[in-house]
């Protein structure tokens, strides 16, 4: 009796990711998106939404939960079953900087998600009112040096990438630059093309169409490489600031008490719908790079980068209220 209670646990203890997914499966899978509808990690999932769902043989539907600077949705994909139905996608500021930005954060990304895939590679372009005469980076910081501008830079909050890019500038160049923090990138743009200030660090996404359409002009790319959609745009290393080194990654994670096996297969999917030709060039023509990852690659990832920022923003005493 004792062997077959045993083997009779044995084999639940095993079928258990099995069991996972097939009550799984009659549900949609829901990507949760920790930002309003409309902007580029919203673009980004519903891009996906569709190789996804072909990938997994489900549905795949998105869903905006924005606000408390990504909490809210990381906290309803922890509400949820733990069985691959709640997918949160989020850039590296919710998942990487809020841990430190936000002291009192209800979640810890390493402890508490499971990564499932990075989906692309989102780095920041350094841009700059069409009447500035500096030509890149460098004379723009000589320019300022010399006592010929001293320019309000803006960012689109305070802890936010472009904020944390700024830091990294000012580290580089000894500089003291003017900071003015905003409540979202959509009124910097405006601000800046108006000239009310003088450039923004962003993802080159949101500043794509503004430089295509010759609005706004670039002046570096804080990345190691070029960025494809603008070859002749120099890179702060190029340019003499190495330092100047931002990514502002887009991925996939889930609850960490997710049956590992889940978690693979759903890897396996993101990966299909990254590398899905229609998803990819949509990607890549935003501005953004599109690239997956294993879980592993994004757990070292996740460290390296929660890392990087926490002693940015501690050396900085950034402080967001």
């Amino acid at each position: 009796m004792k062997r077959r209670t045993l083997i009779a646990l044995t084999a639940a203890v095993l079928a258990a990711p099995t069991i996972a997914l097939a009550q799984a499966g009659s549900k949609p899978v829901r990507i949760i998106v920790s930002f309003s509808a409309g902007g580029p990690v919203d673009t980004m999932a519903r891009t996906l939404a569709g190789p996804l769902g072909q990938a997994l043989g489900r549905t795949v539907i998105v869903e905006n939960k924005p606000g408390a600077n990504g909490a809210i949705g990381a906290n309803e994909v922890l509400r949820s079953d733990p069985d691959g139905s709640a997918i949160w996608i989020t850039s590296v500021g919710a998942a990487a900087i809020n841990p430190t930005a936000y002291p009192n954060l209800p979640y810890n990304t390493i402890r508490d998600f499971a990564p499932v895939s990075l989906v692309a590679n989102n780095v920041e372009l350094f841009v700059v009112n069409t009447k500035e005469p500096a030509q890149d980076a460098a004379e723009f910081v000589a320019n300022i040096r010399s006592g010929k501008s001293s320019p309000a830079i803006a960012s689109s909050g305070i802890g936010s990438i472009p904020h944390l890019a700024l830091a990294q500038l000012e580290l580089a160049t000894g500089l003291n630059l003017l900071h003015v923090p905003y409540n979202g990138m959509a009124p910097v743009l405006n601000d800046l093309m108006g000239g009310q200030v003088a450039g923004v660090f962003a993802d080159v996404p949101a500043v794509m169409n503004h430089v295509r359409g010759g609005r706004l002009k670039p002046l570096g790319i804080a990345s190691p490489t070029r960025h494809p959609l603008l070859p002749d745009v120099k890179t702060f290393k190029e340019q003499g600031f190495p330092d100047v080194d931002t990514n502002n990654w887009y991925a996939m994670f889930v609850s960490a008490k997710t049956p590992s096996s889940v978690v693979e297969q759903l890897n396996k999917a993101v990966r299909a719908a990254v590398a899905d030709p229609e998803a990819n060039a949509k990607i890549l023509q935003s501005g953004a790079e599109p690239k997956s990852s294993t879980p592993q690659e994004l757990a070292a990832l996740l460290k390296a980068d929660t890392d990087k920022w926490a002693k940015l923003i501690k050396d900085r005493n950034i402080e967001v209220k």
